[in-house]
């Protein structure tokens, strides 16, 4: 059954469009990765899905309905997470009240229906022995943990990754695979915008390659990898 669906979408700013009659699909319980340069309109592509941005023209719909009107907020209410590029916990809380948040504003759960969901949230990455730390004195892989943590508690049912694995070790980045295995195994849609391609290809069922703002490619990982186009606009990887 389809969860999201996108139908042309576009956005322009001024002169410049970022995002070009782009149209994909996510089934339930799928994982879909998105790989493309930078500057290719990835970002923006995910906040055309959250409603952080409206789109110039094309329909969002979730769970088939169109939400292409709807808030952010509403949209996350519907079951639509994510995690963001550089993580911004509020750092003077501590890590089980960053999560708290979103399971009250995000899932829209009182304080006290919000804890139980807050503390499963640290638990399914792995933080629940630091829940009473202070967010702002995190290493980097835990500020990352709690990205996710503070997203799953909204009770997404499409979570939304955005570069998480960037700027983490390798022995971090397999740490975090894990943790995305495990959220998928237990039922949540994945859409995951990441450089570090063996970590999608741990993960995603299908690869979308955006490029310039427009979809490029979209398949099976290994066969989308081995296209010289892909790996010509990508990888940097020159064409005989």
């Amino acid at each position: 059954m389809r969860l999201l669906e996108l139908d042309g979408v576009s956005k322009s700013y001024g002169a410049l469009k970022v995002t070009n009659d782009v149209s994909f699909a996510l089934d339930k319980g799928e994982a879909l990765g998105i790989i493309g340069p930078n500057g290719a309109g990835k970002t923006t592509l995910f906040n055309l899905v959250t409603g952080n941005v409206r789109p110039d023209a094309g329909t969002v719909a979730f769970n088939g309905r169109d939400v292409t009107g709807l808030s952010a907020a509403q949209r996350c209410h519907l079951g639509i997470g994510r995690s963001y590029q550089v993580p911004h916990p509020f750092g003077g809380m501590t890590v089980f009240e960053n999560v708290l948040v979103g399971a009250t504003f995000g899932a829209g759960h009182s304080e006290r229906a919000g804890t139980p969901v807050a503390f499963e949230a640290l638990r399914r990455t792995g933080l629940l022995a630091k829940a009473n730390r202070l967010a702002g004195a995190l290493p980097l892989l835990d500020r990352k943990r709690l990205e996710l943590a503070r997203a799953l508690a909204t009770e997404p049912d499409l979570l939304l990754l955005d570069e998480i694995a960037g700027g983490l070790t390798e022995h971090e980045v397999a740490t975090l695979i894990e943790v995305i295995q495990e959220i998928r195994a237990e039922g949540t849609s994945i859409i995951w915008i990441e450089h570090i391609v063996h970590a999608l290809l741990a993960v995603v069922d299908r690869l979308l390659v955006i490029s310039f703002g427009s979809k490029l490619m979209e398949g099976e990982p290994a066969q989308v990898m081995a296209s010289p186009e892909v790996q010509e606009i990508y990888l940097g990887i020159a064409v005989e």
